[in-house]
């Protein structure tokens, strides 16, 4: 390259910086100082990076672009999706091999075993809903992705591995392939189920507890209506960042019938009356969110109200921990405890830094010595 044509190159390149730059520094103008400003350390420095990185006029357009282009040449969205076909997404936990998951898988279920004989000690019955992955229950819409071996072993392994230790798991893929051919059981650009995904599971749940554990107290009807039909966009489409430029290009939003359920008749006596409820339900987001309103139909069809102790976020481990450790479990313990667990999780480590190491190798240890006398059976 000679020297006119890499002038002209370097004039181009200062033509199309000036006025970014421009609009760059106008930004500056809503920059406030910090009270104490440190100069010698840098920290004003930082600062006023900070500020500039937070509203770089081209930071958007640039993370629109880009993932733009992942998108449309590669398929592609940010680490931790998986892009099947037909506007399906699903997460990278359903595909991914997992480091040192024997080890995980073995120390998650003596945890689990432990949790069924802490719960036993208080005479409370353990019902585990293992919910199916999403690629379980469609994998047709997978494309050229498929899980690894792990994750295709998961269900049927962690099914075996709770019936050998005679935990009450029941089989909820069945029912959810049944149902898939009447209404969606998961949303397409979500990680979780559907409100009637969430229906079918609550009704074959019900039918277990039926059989096998009289709850105490009156039925009560509840009704369930739903209030609304909404455009839902999944939270899958998060890893997609092609909004705003790029909109359009995202996968169609799913349709979500939001329900509530609620008691047919309250009575009077209920503001004054000691609440006695027979039945918890723990879990993950399948169970926490009302958008699925899971817990909603677990109390339809078990005609009794319950107390929903599940947390968005922590895995289904960190709020039975919770559970467990708290006031309502040690003086008022229910007859049933419904833990929703996600078959995703078991090879998976969990954040236990706010529980005592001591009480938790005590809980994990009862679990060990159960599981070593379920085997020499």
């Amino acid at each position: 390259m000679n020297r006119p044509i890499k002038t002209l190159y370097v004039v181009l390149f200062g033509l199309l910086l000036l006025p970014v730059s421009l609009l760059a520094m106008g930004n500056l103008t809503g920059y406030r100082m910090p009270g104490d400003p440190s100069v010698l350390d840098g920290g004003l420095a930082k600062s006023v990076e900070r500020h500039y990185d937070e509203h770089f006029p081209l930071k958007q357009v640039g993370i629109n672009l880009w993932a733009a282009v992942e998108y449309l040449l590669f398929g592609e969205g940010r680490s931790g999706l998986v892009i099947g076909e037909d506007g399906w997404l699903y997460s990278d936990e359903e595909f991914a091999p997992v480091a040192d998951a024997q080890r995980q898988m073995q120390d998650n279920l003596a945890l689990i075993r432990g949790v069924q004989q802490r719960l036993e000690q208080h005479d409370v019955h353990l019902l585990l809903a293992i919910v199916p992955a999403k690629t379980r229950l469609y994998p047709e819409h997978t494309g050229r992705h498929h899980p690894s071996a792990l994750q295709r072993s998961l269900y049927p392994h962690f099914h075996r591995a709770v019936r050998d230790a005679g935990i009450a798991a029941p089989d909820l893929l069945g029912p959810l392939q049944a149902g898939k051919g009447k209404a969606p059981m998961f949303l397409r650009t979500d990680t979780h189920w559907t409100p009637d995904g969430a229906e079918v599971t609550a009704r074959a749940l019900s039918e277990v507890v039926r059989s096998a554990v009289p709850l105490r107290g009156e039925p009560q009807e509840f009704i369930t209506e739903t209030v609304e039909t909404r455009a839902h966009r999944g939270d899958l489409t998060s890893f997609l960042p092609l909004a705003p430029l790029f909109e359009n290009l995202l996968p169609s939003a799913d349709s979500l019938q939001q329900r509530e359920t609620r008691a047919a008749q309250a009575s009077s006596d209920d503001l004054f009356a000691d609440s006695d409820l027979p039945v918890v339900l723990v879990g993950t987001s399948y169970s926490a969110n009302p958008s699925w309103n899971f817990a909603g139909a677990l109390r339809q069809h078990l005609q009794r109200d319950l107390a929903n102790h599940a947390e968005e976020g922590g895995g289904p481990l960190v709020p039975m921990l919770k559970y467990l450790q708290s006031e309502e479990f040690e003086n008022d313990p229910p007859q049933l405890v419904i833990w929703e667990f996600p078959e995703r999780y078991l090879p998976m480590s969990s954040d236990f830094t706010d529980f005592d190491p001591q009480w938790l190798a005590a809980l994990k240890g009862a679990g060990d010595q159960q599981g070593l006398a379920a085997a020499n059976r």
